[in-house]
């Protein structure tokens, strides 16, 4: 096996389980959206909005689920940029190793 097959292994080896972590993330999310959408229609169904309390505690979970999906956006913005610079870096090593084969 020669270093250019040894490398696009590796290249389809990591592609492989980034796609298959990123179906898992993606199933898990919607998985628990579907739990924490639940329990926000029982909560609707359930609480009192003439009790100042409940309703309270309903704007405050309201106000905590906009921020950690704010949070998870950021995150995943993030992650989706890490991972363009590291296939970028993989591509332009890929090239770099096929420019310098042939000048030697």
């Amino acid at each position: 096996m020669t270093e250019t097959d040894s490398l696009n292994a590796l290249r389809a080896h990591a592609l492989d389980r980034i796609e298959r972590a990123d179906r898992t993330r993606r199933y898990t999310l919607i998985a628990a959206s579907l739990v924490e959408g639940a329990f926000l229609l029982a909560f609707v169904l359930l609480a009192d909005f003439g009790d100042r309390l409940q309703l309270l505690l309903f704007l405050s979970a309201l106000a905590l689920y906009w921020m950690l999906g704010l949070g998870l956006l950021a995150l995943g913005a993030h992650n989706n940029r890490n991972t363009q610079l590291i296939l970028r870096m993989l591509e332009e090593v890929a090239e770099g190793r096929a420019g310098g084969a042939g000048r030697s």
